[in-house]
């Protein structure tokens, strides 16, 4: 493994409930050993990268009761493609190159299961979205 790899590789938290055993299919494997990781260690840029979001659409997400903000965050990350792909390169760009190779085989279906996951840290932190952040004077 070259340095890229392990270096990566090395600043990625461990879940312990993201197990990988041979009775799991090779998606699931990547979901647990690659996709969570990674998404769990680029939470805070997810974070601020949606409160960006909400602020390039005039601020109607704050207006919004909860559900209809649950399913506005659904809505960004399934329909509105330019922040989808935004979203799929901040965490495809953390893959070291083998794991991209695997990516490639089967995106369409790992895309699925990486956007699911970021769509359900998001709303995990909706809480984190209540109000607009405060000016800095």
């Amino acid at each position: 493994m070259n340095d890229r790899s392990t270096n990566l590789k090395s600043i990625r938290p461990t879940i312990a409930s993201a197990l990988v055993n041979e009775q799991m299919s090779v998606d699931e494997c990547f979901q647990n050993a690659t996709l969570r990781p990674i998404i769990k260690m680029q939470n805070h840029l997810l974070i601020v990268v949606f409160r960006n979001y909400i602020s390039k659409h005039k601020n109607v997400f704050y207006d919004l009761s909860v559900p209809k903000q649950l399913a506005y965050i659904e809505n960004a990350i399934h329909k509105d493609m330019k922040f989808r792909n935004s979203v799929k390169g901040m965490i495809i760009g953390q893959f070291t190159v083998e794991e991209y190779e695997l990516y490639i085989q089967n995106s369409s279906a790992l895309n699925k299961r990486m956007m699911t996951i970021v769509k359900e840290r998001l709303v995990s932190n909706v809480q984190l979205f209540s109000q607009p952040l405060a000016k800095a004077i």
